[in-house]
């Protein structure tokens, strides 16, 4: 089995929709080893971060952040060791303000 580290992700995501960030490919397992939240704005925001197993409907059980506030032109830095299988799925979820970015920072294996 290969490890390649690297960037999993970056997303720029629409204002409160729920936005996929990364999707583990086929035939890979993978480690999110960090994932930053960006606050671009000049006023605070939240975000909401989910995992859901094999692309599963967006469930309350899935949240490992929710409403977490986010100060203005702030950033939050969440290092979790979250491992994921196939098909599972990191999704973002940002307040009334398009002005998050996220970073997605980790290991695939395959």
């Amino acid at each position: 089995m290969a490890n390649a580290y690297k960037v999993l992700a970056q997303s720029d995501p629409t204002a409160e929709t729920a936005t996929d960030v990364y999707t583990v490919p086929a035939a890979t397992e993978a480690v999110i080893s960090t994932v930053i939240i960006a606050n671009r704005a000049a006023t605070a925001n939240t975000f909401r971060l989910s995992v859901r197993p094999d692309g599963a409907a967006q469930a309350d059980e899935h949240y490992i952040a929710y409403d977490v506030p986010i100060a203005a032109n702030d950033s939050t830095t969440l290092t979790l060791g979250i491992t994921l299988d196939a098909a599972d799925v990191l999704t973002v979820y940002t307040g009334a303000s398009a002005t998050i970015s996220v970073n997605v920072f980790g290991t695939e294996i395959s």
